[in-house]
């Protein structure tokens, strides 16, 4: 498996957002709840916005090719916070 985005692929941040070509994002299951929620965080989001770590390769959507925003958003939060 390959590890994309910052989260690894548990929907925890939108930095593999992908824009897919619309006759290939009509192949695609329905995103979750989760992933919309991910994907409003996205920087230059689109009517074929995905999560590129929800996108499961199938023989149906071979050939499918996507974009990449010019920027992405991480708000990713490392290590513990200090408290005084």
């Amino acid at each position: 498996m390959v590890e994309i985005g910052a989260c690894e692929g548990s929907i925890a941040c939108s930095t593999c957002h992908v824009i897919v070509q619309p006759e290939f994002y009509e192949k695609l299951p329905e995103p979750t709840e989760e992933e919309e929620d991910m994907l409003d965080l996205a920087f230059g989001l689109t009517e074929t916005s995905r999560l590129g770590c929800q996108v499961i390769m199938k023989k149906d959507i071979d050939g499918l090719v996507v974009k990449l925003p010019s920027a992405t958003r991480n708000i990713q939060r490392l290590g513990t916070p200090k408290t005084e």
